[in-house]
């Protein structure tokens, strides 16, 4: 197969690399612009890189009105699936058009401006796609927190981000109980020492919410009474280098980080990836199951879309349990969908509930052409699976928060090309991906090391955090000079197909969601009965990884006694800290925890034990005879 040198795709990457300007500047042309760039890659302060410097332009004025211009506006734009509801919405392109813009004057009316930023604490109904859609619209920044976050992870991001206006809904409704988020919201507001000037609540009828009657320092507005006197807005003409939005993703240690996105980079990398990766043009329906509050939702359901002028499903329900293992094949053929996105813990979900793909059965499955995983790593067992039980192209791709968009991919619409279970192919055009040494030398073919990029990144990928250069530059770009470093491990082939093998540092990855182990480790270190305490991530069947936590109690308390009850204290407390999304639900009391001599903890060690592995046992610990009662403890049975 060689190195693919013929071919669109060797060609489309060699230009990108060696000539990014030309290769960039015609992408370009699919967006429409007030202003043109006067450079297309600005590299005079590395290495702080940025995009299409002096163009402006409006994203939500791509995203809506230049297709209700184009003769798109009867088109469906977005189609809300809610079989937690039981309802099905569809609004044109014309119609989200008209909703967007009466709620960017309801935000300019609440004082929210060009540069401000939104905090959306919403789940996954129209309205915060909307929201989303409305900030772009007038210039300000959004910033959408994952509805059911904790009040400790949500004041943290308002902490950060201090917003002028919270956004939120009154609840979100899982399949087994409605979740309030105005409580937690509160608890937030509370904790946190800045307070916006306006909360506005989406009352859903499952949980309605007291609005207005806490004395507090800021206005609490209902969404509705809001709406009735707004003017809509027109789009606000911005910089192709101001910020669009900010979404916090978990460091390892315990403060967010704030990953900014800008305006130009973002829509002219989301529309070429659409076509060229996913292979979704005007017209296409496209259906990503994911949440807005994570970066595939930003990304692939509500911009890359709406930027193409696709149709894009907003599902509120889960892959199985709503009601059952069929809801994919529901929505792929009530909506006519031609390729998904999705996460691979949803097919393991599904394949566990209905291994033979009975429910299949009944639904039309004839749009679909391609199923596409990102997230987390895509097992061979689940991939084999998948294609089996689909008969179409199951296509992992891998990227980060931190990029926007794929870093590794299978190049749908560009030139397909052969899979390799277990990796999600070759370097995606922009992306100058090596693999190094510790000493940051590239390493041959076929070795594994750290997967880093060379710098500049590509348009769309993050140009800093927000407002923390330094951070940013620590926390990315010191290890390597001239390199960002992804903190995933991994191997290129002869054939040039990468794999990516997994986190090099404390961050865990639950069913595609990025956990830090310091945040749930707080939660734990926190309870009166914890004198210090490790979580590491066990390989997990179902979502990929799952986090075990491991806890040494104070002098003086009983483990025979009180155990049980400081066990379950502890999971509830990382259920309230850090969210049920953590998925915490063993912890082990231990004599101590393995540590070097500096004091370090060896969670790798003990992430090995606890994969049934031989453990790297590093020649600075401190007590060797510690693991052996760990065994006991971590190692998997059988």
């Amino acid at each position: 197969m060689g190195d693919m040198s013929t071919g669109a795709y060797a060609a489309a990457y060699e230009q990108s690399i060696a000539d990014p300007t030309t290769f960039w500047g015609q992408a370009a042309n699919a967006v429409e612009w007030i202003r043109e760039p006067t450079s297309i890659l600005d590299d005079t302060a590395p290495p702080f890189y940025r995009w299409f410097r002096g163009g402006t332009l409006n994203t939500c004025f791509n995203a809506l009105d230049r297709h209700v211009r184009d003769g798109r506006g009867d088109q469906a734009a977005l189609v809300h699936d809610s079989p937690v509801t039981g309802g099905t919405s569809t609004f044109t392109y014309a119609a989200l058009l008209e909703h967007v813009a009466r709620l960017a004057g309801a935000l300019s009316s609440l004082g929210v401006g060009k540069g401000d930023r939104v905090v959306v604490y919403m789940p996954m109904v129209p309205e915060a796609v909307m929201t989303m859609l409305a900030c772009a619209r007038i210039g300000a920044i959004h910033s959408v927190v994952f509805g059911g976050f904790a009040p400790a992870e949500l004041a943290a991001r308002i902490e950060d981000a201090r917003p002028t206006v919270v956004v939120a809904a009154s609840c979100g409704i899982e399949p087994s109980r409605v979740v309030e988020y105005k409580p937690m919201l509160d608890a937030a507001l509370d904790r946190s020492t800045h307070k916006p000037e306006s909360v506005v609540v989406l009352q859903r009828p499952q949980a309605r919410a007291a609005v207005g009657e806490r004395n507090t320092d800021w206005e609490e507005l209902d969404w509705d009474e809001l709406l009735s006197d707004a003017e809509p807005a027109d789009c606000a003409e911005v910089e192709a280098t101001d910020p669009l939005y900010i979404l916090y993703t978990s460091g390892t240690t315990g403060r967010p980080k704030g990953i900014v996105r800008d305006n130009g980079g973002h829509a002219v990398a989301l529309r070429w990836s659409m076509e060229n990766v996913y292979d979704i043009g005007p017209g296409d329906v496209w259906f990503t199951a994911s949440d807005v509050g994570w970066v595939v939702g930003h990304s692939y359901i509500v911009y890359a879309p709406l930027l193409t002028g696709a149709t894009t499903i907003l599902y509120e329900g889960k892959p199985v349990g709503t009601p059952d293992a069929s809801a994919f094949w529901r929505v792929i053929g009530d909506h006519g969908v031609k390729a998904m996105f999705t996460a691979p813990t949803a097919y393991r979900a599904i394949k566990r509930e209905d291994p033979a793909g009975e429910l299949m059965t009944g639904h039309d499955l004839s749009t679909l052409e391609t199923v596409f995983l990102a997230g987390e790593r895509l097992d061979p067992d689940t991939y084999e699976w998948a294609t089996a039980v689909l008969g179409v192209p199951v296509v992992d791709n891998w990227w980060q928060t931190e990029t926007g968009w794929p870093i590794v991919a299978n190049l749908r619409g560009l030139e397909p090309m052969p899979i390799k279970p277990g990796s999600p192919s070759v370097r995606v055009p922009g992306y100058d991906v090596e693999v190094l040494d510790d000493a940051g030398q590239p390493v041959p073919r076929g070795t594994e090391g750290a997967i880093a990029i060379r710098l500049p990144l590509p348009p769309g990928t993050l140009p800093t955090l927000w407002q923390d250069d330094d951070r940013y530059v620590s926390g990315y770009l010191s290890a390597y000079e001239g390199y960002y470093l992804t903190g995933d491990g991994g191997l290129i082939d002869d054939d040039g197909y990468v794999y990516v093998m997994g986190r090099t540092d404390d961050v865990l990855n639950v069913a595609g969601h990025r956990l830090s182990t310091g945040s749930i480790e707080a939660a734990l270190a926190g309870h009166p009965a914890v004198a210090e305490c490790a979580v590491v991530g066990v390989a997990d069947d179902l979502k990929g990884q799952v986090p075990r936590g491991l806890v040494v109690l104070k002098g003086g308390v009983d483990a025979a006694s009180d155990g049980a009850r400081i066990r379950s204290e502890l999971v509830q407390r990382v259920r309230d800290e850090v969210g049920a999304v953590a998925s915490l639900r063993q912890v082990d009391i231990v004599a101590g925890l393995p540590k070097t001599r500096s004091g370090k903890i060896l969670r790798k060690t003990m992430r090995e034990i606890a994969e049934g592995k031989v453990p790297t046992v590093p020649g600075t610990i401190e007590d060797a005879g510690v693991l052996d009662s760990l065994g006991e403890v971590l190692r998997p049975p059988g």
